[in-house]
């Protein structure tokens, strides 16, 4: 059997489908529901969950287009789920099935991190604070249906994921940091880990200066509805942000050379997706329109822009690791 990215012969899932795999499946499947059912009424023209007065409402046609985006990127949880689970699916290219998962993963781990932390908040009465004159932006409802869809459709997909993964690759992460050889980790992974702790640098600071109640280069919409959901909200991107960093770093400089390969690699693929992945989605979402007051400011997408290109360098930095390490290990078995 050869070790390399390349499609393989095992006997992984797709062979024999076990009973946990399929149950799984099927609850990435069905969670998907809320969510495209919901997006898919609003494209109709329903307004069920927004309510009057909404600024959903102002901007009809680009509300349209974020919905649909929406709707193809849920969508394709169902034909992950599909693909990790089915004989065609360990013939699907690496990089094809990769960069959706790590889109899947990147736009999901914050939402599975934040909202359970949101809700404890909120317990202990220190949930959203809106300015009283505005109207809210949907209805409480809405958001726990659909992040509970998220939270499940995350764990459900994460574990099919990883059972596929080390079914078919697992070979490429095991032993320890200190084991790497020389030529898997080099000049190129410090030069892209340095870059990617640099640009990370304002992202990080803003983000920590407004967990912490700063309002420095935020919106007047965003301080006037600051509330606990805000804060858990900023401290989940600085979560993500140091995972990135560190993750990026502890590969590219073998730091932490006890350390498993797997925790730093996690890191890195969990932390770059999330930090790349909501930067470009809430670069994407200011440019539509909408209150002047709630538009992004340029410090804002400064740092929504500086998180994703960060995010992207240390995901090279994965993408190197396991080309090499893959290459080295179809050498040793040619």
């Amino acid at each position: 059997m050869t070790h390399s990215l390349a499609p393989t012969a095992v006997a992984g899932p797709a062979a024999r489908l076990s009973r946990p795999r399929r149950i799984l499946r099927a609850v990435a499947v069905l969670s998907c529901a809320p969510y495209l059912g919901l997006k898919a009424a609003w494209i109709a023209g329903s307004h069920v969950g927004i309510p009057e007065g909404s600024g959903l409402l102002d901007d009809r046609v680009g509300m349209a287009v974020i919905n649909g985006l929406s709707v193809l990127l849920d969508s394709a949880v169902i034909v992950l789920a599909l693909v990790l689970t089915r004989p065609w699916g360990l013939r699907v290219p690496a990089w094809l099935l990769a960069f959706p998962v790590w889109v899947a993963t990147g736009l999901l781990a914050p939402i599975m991190a934040g909202f359970p932390a949101q809700l404890v908040v909120k317990a202990f009465g220190g949930g959203s604070a809106p300015d009283q004159d505005r109207e809210p932006f949907l209805h409480e409802w809405v958001f726990t249906v659909v992040y509970t869809g998220f939270i499940l459709q995350g764990l459900a997909l994460g574990t099919l994921f990883v059972l596929y993964a080390r079914d078919r690759w697992g070979h490429l992460w095991h032993g320890r940091v200190r084991e790497l050889p020389v030529g898997v980790v080099g000049p190129a992974h410090r030069a892209l880990a340095v870059a990617a702790a640099v640009l990370a640098l304002l992202p990080l600071t803003l983000h920590l200066l407004w967990a912490c109640g700063g309002t420095a280069g935020l919106s007047d919409g965003r301080v006037a509805g600051r509330g606990g959901d805000f804060y858990v909200l900023e401290a989940v991107y600085v979560l993500f942000l140091v995972a990135a960093v560190a993750g990026g770093c502890l590969l590219a400089f073998r730091h932490g050379r006890a350390l498993p390969v797997a925790l730093p690699l996690g890191l890195a693929w969990v932390g770059s997706g999330a930090v790349a992945c909501w930067g470009g989605w809430l670069t994407l979402a200011s440019l539509g329109g909408g209150d002047i007051a709630d538009r992004p400011t340029p410090l804002m997408n400064l740092a929504y822009a500086g998180q994703m290109l960060a995010g992207f360098l240390v995901a090279a930095i994965g993408a190197y690791y396991f080309a090499e390490r893959s290459a080295r290990a179809a050498r040793r078995t040619a």
